[in-house]
């Protein structure tokens, strides 16, 4: 249950407490890549399953011949002021990577980066939301570690479980696949619209609840629609977690811009050139390998690029179980599901994504 909370009025807000909010904080891919480069690991163990070769969402390490845990980690900066919905929004966020395997979350610690400025009682509430999100997935946050820093950051490290013959890894798209994604689109653009006053606190914070909603009811049906690949969409953006699935895949996506869901509120705000540090990095890093749309890109074109916090899956099925799997996901709640594009067969030397 949220917290009752008396608070002084001249705190600062969570947002005055980080430079950037949610997953548009991620190191810009580029940046990234060339921090990780490093010789290929030859002497990983039998029983680590899933490592970085992909870029997958968590490591999968085998225990039993029926059991493997997946181990993740995930901190953002706030979303919105609120801080038992900016905590509830981080957990769901960390445990999403756990549903996109295929697994389920188990247990939790977390990871608390908070200024000296930070009222006790919002730490405490952003806390409390973590915990409350966690045990809503069926997980429960054990203990955790905290350190003084100049800016906010709340997260999960999270460990779940899933049976060794049931992983979903972000490769194995097939072409002839349907893709279908979970979740609208538009979080990096919300975020910065109330953070350069473009929108209003109330209507961030409506949205920031829907943000909320866990992964888990769309990786149990991805399992049940025979999923062959997922990923879950994040501070890359669609484009990033896209091409990393068509290159892991060795096929190319096809994507129909025109059925992606958006918030409430994310194209008037595009349209007027609200973005993101987040979305400007994504869209300098990837739009090389986008085919189509030329000239001018449409607001719904450039969701591809936005940073998504807590987003939805994004996953490759068979072509004949799409149309059920996106009805069983709205019949569960996420009624912006749709099937946004297909898996084709790659072209050498063409972009891995194409607008069409």
């Amino acid at each position: 249950m949220k917290p009752t909370m008396n608070l002084p009025t001249d705190k600062p807000t969570l947002s005055s407490l980080a430079s950037c909010g949610g997953c548009a904080a991620k190191m810009a891919p580029r940046d990234l890549q060339k921090m990780v480069q490093r010789p290929p690991v030859r002497d990983n163990p039998p029983a680590l399953l899933v490592g970085t070769e992909t870029g997958d969402d968590a490591a999968v390490y085998q225990i039993r011949d029926d059991q493997a845990l997946v181990i993740t980690t995930d901190f953002i900066t706030p979303v919105c002021d609120d801080p038992y919905v900016y905590g509830q929004v981080a957990a769901a966020n960390a445990l999403s990577d756990v549903f996109a395997m295929g697994g389920r979350p188990l247990v939790a610690v977390a990871v608390c980066a908070f200024p000296e400025s930070l009222d006790a009682a919002d730490a405490a509430a952003i806390c409390a939301g973590g915990a409350d999100k966690a045990a809503e997935a069926g997980a429960v946050v054990a203990g955790g570690h905290t350190v003084r820093s100049p800016e906010l950051f709340y997260g999960l490290a999270v460990t779940g479980e899933v049976h060794p013959a049931r992983v979903v890894r972000n490769v194995g798209a097939r072409p002839g696949d349907a893709l279908v994604l979970s979740k609208p689109l538009g979080t990096g653009v919300l975020v910065n619209g109330f953070r350069s006053g473009r929108l209003d606190g109330e209507a961030l914070l409506t949205a920031c609840r829907l943000i909320a909603a866990l992964n888990d009811q769309s990786s149990l049906l991805m399992l049940q629609h025979e999923a062959h690949a997922a990923t879950d969409v994040t501070g890359f953006g669609l484009a990033g977690h896209a091409l990393g699935m068509a290159r892991g895949s060795n096929v190319a996506f096809r994507l129909f811009p025109e059925r992606f869901g958006a918030y409430d509120g994310v194209l008037p705000l595009i349209e007027v050139g609200v973005k993101s540090k987040g979305g400007t990095t994504n869209r300098q890093t990837f739009e090389g390998e986008v085919q189509g749309g030329g000239g001018s890109p449409s607001a719904r074109e450039l969701l591809l690029y936005d940073p998504q916090t807590s987003g939805g899956l994004l996953v490759a099925l068979p072509a004949a179980r799409a149309a059920a799997f996106v009805e069983a996901l709205i019949a569960a709640g996420m009624p912006a599901a749709a099937h946004i594009g297909d898996v084709v067969e790659a072209v050498a030397g063409a972009p891995r994504l194409i607008l069409g």
